[in-house]
C-alpha cells in the first residue's frame, strides 16, 4: 500500500516511493539504472547507460523553446547505506520502509536516500510531464556518488551540448551552492603480528554506542562524536589502569559517514573484572559530562564473551593501534579565510576493519585547498611510518570553484525573490558535489546546486521535508520556465 499516494507533488513522490524498493547502495546500482533505462524507452526518450551504470537520458524542449540551448538536470542514483544495529534490514533486496511524521518523510531504522533520491525523483517527473515548459533536457543519474564520485569521472563528456548544468544534491531550500570541496579517500593499513598462546582470559566487548554520526561534510561542523577515534582514547585510558590484551577493533561502516558506533575484543585476567566494571562505568559517565549536550544519547556497554583462547595481539602492535586512532586528523582541519564559517579542509576517520592479517582504517580527506589537503595526507604519512603501516590514496578528485560571472545563478536568484520575496543564501559546501569533475570531463559550464530541506542525512535518523520538496520542486520548474532569459 502506497504510504506516499495522497501527498503532494504526487508526480516526484510517486517515483521517489518506486525507486525506495529497489536496491541502490554505492557499487550495486544495476537494478536501479535498468530501471531508468525502462522508464526512459516506456516515455519515448532517448537513453543511454554506460559500463559503469550512469544514465543519460535525453528530452525535447517544449514548444515555444526549441531554439534554446540544452540545460543539464544532474544527480545521482546511489545511496549511503546506514542501519541501526538491532535493525534487521538487507539493503541488497529489501524495500525501504518509508514513513511519514507531521511534515517529514524518513524510513523505519535505515538511511533514507534522499541523498540523492530526490533528484532522480525530480527528474523522472520532469521527464515524464507533457505540461512543462523547458528547454531540451539532458539528463544524466550517476552512480557511485558516495564512494568517491566514480560515475561522474566516467561520464562522455562528448554526449552533452547543453553549457548550463543544474545539480541536485543540495540539502538546504533556499541554499544555492556554487562551490564545492575536493577529496581524498585514504587506507592505512597496519599488518598486525599476534604473541604467543596466552593463559585463558575472560574476554569482553567494549561496544561505544548512540552516537549521532552525520555526513562526514556537512555536519562535520557540528561538534558530534566519532565513534572510532573515541575508542583510541577509551583503549589509552583503559591500558594506564588494567592490564589487557587487545584482540580486534572494529567501527564504522561507511567513509564518508561520520561513525555512530566502534566495538574492541579485550581479554583480562579474571581477578581485573570488577575493576574493568568500575573503569567501564566511571569513563561513561565522563563522556556524558563532556559531550552529553551534542551526544545525549552515548552509551558505553560492556559485554562477557566467555574464555577465549585465541592469541592476542602484541603489545606493539595494540600501542599502534592506539596510536592511529588518537592521532590521524579527524574532524576539522582548518576554517576558510575567505568565507565565514565555512570550513576549509578535515578529515573523517569513517571506517575500522579488522582482517586476518591487518587493520585498515579508511579516510575521506576534504579541502577546498589543495595545499591544505596535502598537509593532512602528509600528516597521515608521518603517523604511518611511525606505526610501520602503508598510506594508499584510493580516490581523489577536484573541487568546484567559485565563478564570478554565472547567468544560471543570477536567473535563479532572480526567479528565487520573485516567488517568495527573500534572497536566497548563496555560498559554498565543504562536501563533494560532482560539479568539479563534471566541469573536467564535458567541458566549461554554468553550474549551480540546489535541493530541499534534509536532515541528519547518512544516519538512520536522515529525513526530508514534505512541503520543502513541493516548493523546491515549484522553484524548478519555474526555473525551467524562464530559462528563454538565459539566451538574452
Amino acid at each position: 500500500m502506497s504510504v506516499l499516494e495522497n501527498l503532494e507533488p504526487q508526480p516526484v513522490l510517486k517515483h521517489f516511493e518506486a525507486i525506495s524498493s529497489i536496491p541502490r547502495c554505492s557499487g550495486n546500482e544495476q537494478a536501479i539504472s535498468d530501471y531508468l533505462v525502462e522508464f526512459a524507452k516506456e516515455n519515448g526518450l532517448e537513453v543511454y547507460q554506460d559500463e559503469v551504470l550512469n544514465v543519460y537520458i535525453r528530452k525535447n524542449a517544449s514548444p515555444g523553446y526549441e531554439n534554446m540551448s540544452p540545460v543539464i538536470l544532474q544527480g545521482h542514483m546511489d545511496m549511503v547505506c546506514e542501519k541501526n544495529g538491532a535493525v534487521i534490514h538487507d539493503f541488497s533486496k529489501d524495500p525501504l520502509k518509508l514513513k511519514v511524521e507531521e511534515d517529514y518523510l524518513t524510513a523505519e531504522g535505515t538511511t533514507l536516500g534522499a541523498d540523492d533520491g530526490i533528484a532522480v525523483a525530480y527528474c523522472m517527473a520532469i521527464l515524464e510531464s507533457d505540461d512543462i515548459q523547458h528547454p531540451p533536457l539532458e539528463v544524466i543519474i550517476t552512480t557511485q556518488e558516495e564512494t568517491g564520485l566514480v560515475g561522474a569521472s566516467k561520464v562522455d563528456g562528448s554526449k552533452f551540448g547543453g553549457k548550463t548544468l543544474i545539480n541536485i544534491d543540495g540539502e538546504k531550500e533556499g541554499v544555492f551552492l556554487v562551490s564545492c570541496a575536493g577529496g581524498t579517500r585514504t587506507k592505512l593499513f597496519l599488518p598486525l603480528n599476534k604473541k604467543k598462546q596466552q593463559k585463558k582470559r575472560k574476554r569482553y566487548s567494549l561496544e561505544i554506542g548512540g552516537l549521532k554520526g552525520g555526513h562526514s561534510g556537512a555536519d562535520i561542523d557540528l561538534g558530534r562524536l566519532n565513534a572510532n577515534c573515541l575508542m583510541g582514547r577509551l583503549l589509552n585510558d583503559l591500558k594506564k589502569e588494567i592490564k589487557y590484551y587487545l584482540y580486534s577493533v572494529e567501527g564504522g561502516s561507511k567513509m564518508n559517514a561520520i561513525p555512530r558506533e566502534s566495538a574492541a575484543k579485550i581479554g583480562i585476567k579474571a581477578n581485573r573484572t570488577k575493576s574493568l566494571e568500575k573503569f567501564v562505568e566511571r569513563w561513561e559517565e565522563k563522556i556524558g559530562q563532556e559531550y552529553g549536550d551534542v551526544e545525549p544519547d552515548f552509551h558505553l556497554q560492556l559485554k562477557h564473551e566467555g574464555q577465549i583462547e585465541k592469541r592476542p595481539l602484541s603489545k606493539k602492535i595494540r600501542n599502534r593501534i592506539i596510536h592511529i586512532l588518537m592521532t590521524l586528523p579527524n574532524g576539522i582541519n582548518t576554517m576558510s579565510p575567505r568565507l565565514k564559517g565555512l570550513v576549509e579542509s578535515s578529515n573523517n576517520l569513517g571506517v575500522v576493519t579488522f582482517q586476518k592479517e591487518q587493520i585498515v582504517f579508511e579516510n575521506a580527506v576534504r579541502s577546498s585547498s589543495e595545499t591544505r589537503k596535502k598537509e593532512i595526507l602528509n600528516h597521515m604519512q608521518e603517523i604511518a611510518d611511525f606505526t610501520k603501516a602503508e598510506i594508499i590514496t584510493d580516490v581523489d578528485y577536484p573541487g568546484w570553484e567559485y565563478s564570478e560571472h554565472s547567468p544560471v545563478r543570477e536567473l535563479m536568484r532572480k526567479v528565487y525573490e520573485e516567488k517568495y520575496d527573500k534572497e536566497p543564501v548563496i555560498t559554498a559546501i565543504h562536501a563533494g558535489l560532482e560539479c568539479g569533475i563534471l566541469m573536467d570531463v564535458i567541458g566549461q559550464l554554468d553550474m549551480i546546486s540546489i535541493g530541499p530541506d534534509m536532515e541528519d542525512v547518512h544516519t538512520p535518523d536522515e529525513r526530508i521535508s514534505l512541503s520543502s520538496v513541493k516548493r523546491t520542486y515549484e522553484f524548478l520548474l519555474e526555473t525551467l520556465r524562464k530559462t528563454t532569459e538565459l539566451n538574452q
